[in-house]
């Protein structure tokens, strides 16, 4: 019993910090790596596949949650759910004096629905290129390394053109639509070597 209760104050000792107050979770946005040391992409799920409401990371307060509007009632899309899982690369911010808007990295994961807050290793396949308010908004599109959580067979955009050209066309649909007509325009494409390019950009 005594060597049991040595081992419970250590453990406590080990989880608290000079302070005294007990450590949480890492922070989902600066404390983990874009990179993977095997030079794949960490990616957060802020949203599952398949569902309306619009999640958010909040970094300062270390949560995900569903934005309330004035009446009282949860955020979402008044279109169809979103086709894939949706969220940001850690440790990457698109620095508003080069041009971004003061956030992470938004990025598409093509899988089944992810939980929210789950962070997986990912590879990145394309690019997508959107303009929204006439300002310009890039989405990597990614597959998880995973092979059990793969859905398609694909590495990169040319495998996704010419083997999966329904999923480009859902993706550019939906994008175009969510927020309305006329809101977002897609601009184009690129390789996976113009994704990544993307994500050194910006990795902090």
């Amino acid at each position: 019993m005594k060597n049991l209760n040595i081992l419970i104050l250590i453990v406590l000792l080990n989880s608290c910090n000079h302070s005294g107050r007990v450590e949480t979770k890492a922070n989902f946005l600066h404390d983990i790596a874009t990179f993977t040391p095997d030079s794949l992409v960490n990616v957060v799920i802020e949203i599952p596949a398949g569902t309306c409401l619009k999640t958010e990371y909040d970094k300062s307060k270390n949560e995900f949650s569903v934005e309330r509007l004035q009446d009282g009632t949860l955020r979402s899309v008044q279109f169809l759910p979103y086709p894939s899982n949706y969220g940001f690369i850690p440790s990457t911010e698109m620095r508003m004096d080069l041009g971004g808007d003061g956030d992470a990295l938004d990025v598409l994961v093509l899988a089944e629905a992810l939980p929210k807050g789950q962070v997986l290793e990912t590879i990145p396949i394309a690019l997508l290129k959107l303009k929204d308010n006439d300002e310009l908004d890039y989405k990597i599109i990614a597959v998880p390394k995973e092979p059990k959580l793969q859905i398609i067979n694909c590495t990169s955009y040319a495998c996704l053109q010419q083997n999966y050209s329904a999923i480009i066309s859902i993706i550019e649909l939906w994008f175009t639509h969510y927020k309305g007509s006329n809101k977002i325009v897609v601009v184009g494409w690129d390789t996976e070597e113009s994704a990544n390019q993307e994500i050194q950009k910006w990795t902090r």
